[in-house]
């Protein structure tokens, strides 16, 4: 056991996308255990709720990245208004994110491929994108639902900037990598990695890895300046967006695929996290991303979340087992 009982027992009272993770992370509780919750995913609570708006022709919301029925010039698109968060891509993210178990889509990938095309230019699906976040979703999807991806795997090396990164402007001209879009490629690249066994990738990765290693995961290489204050700001779902709780978690699945210890220039984010628990051990949900959703999975803002504890004490436990 990795957290204090009564804690335990407030994560595990959950939705079963969030109890198996829970029961396996935190609880230690047997394989058939976990994996007994992870089943129940498809067929109950947020899981069986957002298979149940996927369209007839495997799209959610009718559109790639985007619904069908999204105005770009509306009010919906403006300023604080928020993208919606309904369509294809998010969809598929989020229940790969919770665990749901890939053959439950069967069919997908090619009704995908058959039926989805991308807003930009009518690109097709499997084929990726321009924009570095949309193409690791895409990377880590398509290795998920067993479409070949490796043409999007390819890619990120040949858009890889001088710094070690990426940045969803490179198409307008930016030669500086983002925080945030450097983190989405990295998770793409180490799902797609780790669902293969294609090692191919394993050195543009660690290239990726290192831009924000360099950085503290936090910091303006510089001047050592705060990046952002939204590198400590905590929301779920996560989204697009960078958080170091985001990020640590992240480097805790790299370092146990690769088999690392944690890289101490983890450490001023790792403190950053630990600063935001509260004394009850719990992290409170500090914001909600803005856009259209198809139900809430998560609590308020101001509130206990489930998820950010769940993800807290993940990597702080993940830590301080590595360090004493």
């Amino acid at each position: 056991m990795t957290a204090p009982e009564g804690l335990l027992n407030w994560l595990l009272d959950s939705d079963a996308t969030l109890r198996w993770q829970v029961e396996r992370d935190l609880a230690g509780a047997p394989r058939e255990v976990w994996e007994a919750t992870r089943a129940r995913i498809a067929t109950e609570g947020f899981g069986r709720r957002l298979l149940a708006h996927q369209d007839p022709d495997a799209q959610w919301a009718g559109g790639a990245f985007f619904p069908a029925d999204f105005d770009f010039g509306g009010p919906e698109s403006g300023e604080g208004a928020g993208q919606p968060w309904t369509a294809t891509t998010w969809s598929l993210n989020t229940l790969r994110d919770w665990g749901l178990d890939a053959r439950v889509l069967a069919g997908t990938a090619e009704q995908l491929a058959a039926n989805s095309r991308w807003e930009y230019d009518g690109l097709p699906y499997w084929g990726g994108e321009v924009d570095c976040c949309i193409n690791g979703y895409t990377l880590a999807n398509g290795a998920w639902l067993g479409a070949d991806v490796s043409g999007i795997a390819q890619w990120f090396g040949d858009h890889q900037l001088a710094d070690g990164g990426w940045n969803c402007e490179w198409v307008e001209g930016s030669t500086r990598s983002s925080f945030h879009s450097t983190l989405n490629s990295l998770k793409g690249l180490l799902y797609y990695e780790t669902a293969i066994g294609d090692d191919t990738v394993c050195g543009v990765r660690r290239t990726g890895e290192a831009y924000l290693l360099e950085r503290r995961l936090m910091r303006r290489l510089a001047d050592g300046e705060l990046v952002g204050p939204w590198v400590t700001g905590f929301a779920y779902p996560f989204r697009w967006f960078y958080s170091v709780l985001k990020a640590v978690d992240y480097f805790r699945d790299a370092a146990l695929h690769d088999n690392r210890a944690p890289d101490p220039r983890l450490a001023e984010s790792v403190e950053a996290i630990r600063r935001a628990r509260r004394p009850d051990g719990t992290w409170l949900q500090e914001r909600r991303h803005p856009g259209r959703v198809w139900f809430e999975v998560d609590v308020p803002p101001g509130e206990p979340s489930k998820w950010l504890t769940f993800y807290g004490t993940r990597v702080l436990a993940w830590w301080d087992a590595a360090h004493g």
